[in-house]
């Protein structure tokens, strides 16, 4: 049985509605998932419980999807089991996003279950590599897009965001641990017109939980600052509801470049 540790927006939904047999949808107290009505909420003071309540429910593959914020850890309300995981709790919640990420993972594998990533799980998010639009993009994109893997691997060395906007050679700005949709509303404050938004996962990140994800609402606001398009790897981003995104971008004349990286 599979059991989605879901987060906020729209990524848990669709994980669920790929699935034949019915998850079993599993929240932290504090990050409910939207659109979706969680079977089990849980407070991290009691990981341990929680975790023992799964492998009771006969589940044996995890999938971790959704945003989630750092919880606080309160010690008067630990468990006696979880009281053995402490060290490990202690030690992702000092750590960077990734790093966080791979000491979670490893509590769920060292108790025996099976972690999936929500691309593994719902294989069908990742679009294949080419030009899914009407529009082509211009041949200087290449150039911006060579520009975005460098920042990319820069933003993997500071832990940071996974996206930034180009145009012309310059990094317009970049996204940081805000998140992709408050740097997308520094930009139109901004008033730049005219770039090219740039998606890609951290090189060497954890690729089990927070793949970087688009859909519908990205398309949009992108078409309201004026970009000409998106370009996202190919294997590497997850795009909700693509056929409506494409639908999006086709309407106002812009681009998306599910684009394979230069190894």
């Amino acid at each position: 049985m599979l059991a989605l540790i879901a987060g906020r927006g729209e990524l848990p939904r669709a994980v669920k509605d790929a699935q034949v047999q019915p998850p079993l949808v599993c929240a932290l107290d504090g990050c409910l998932p939207d659109r979706v009505e969680p079977d089990h909420v849980f407070r991290l003071e009691h990981l341990g419980r929680f975790l023992r309540w799964l492998k009771r429910r006969g589940v044996r593959q995890v999938c971790m999807c959704g945003a989630i914020d750092r919880p606080d850890l309160s010690w008067r309300r630990l468990d006696m089991r979880t009281l053995a995981l402490v060290p490990r709790i202690l030690k992702a919640l000092r750590r960077g996003d990734d790093g966080a990420l791979r000491v979670v993972i490893g509590i769920f594998e060292q108790q025996g279950f099976e972690v999936l990533a929500a691309h593994e799980a719902a294989p069908g998010l990742l679009p294949p590599a080419g030009i899914a639009t009407l529009v082509r993009p211009a041949t200087m994109v290449e150039a911006d897009a060579l520009l975005g893997d460098k920042v990319s691997m820069s933003q993997a060395q500071e832990d940071l965001g996974q996206s930034c906007v180009l145009r012309d050679g310059k990094v317009l700005i970049r996204e940081t641990i805000s998140g992709t949709d408050a740097m997308l509303r520094s930009l139109a404050q901004l008033g730049a017109q005219g770039g090219v938004f740039y998606k890609a996962p951290k090189p060497g990140q954890e690729r089990r939980a927070d793949l970087p994800v688009i859909g519908p609402q990205t398309a949009a606001r992108c078409a309201e600052i004026g970009l000409k398009g998106l370009v996202i790897e190919a294997g590497g981003v997850m795009v909700l509801n693509q056929a409506e995104v494409i639908r999006r971008l086709d309407a106002e004349g812009m681009f998306l470049w599910v684009r394979e990286r230069p190894e």
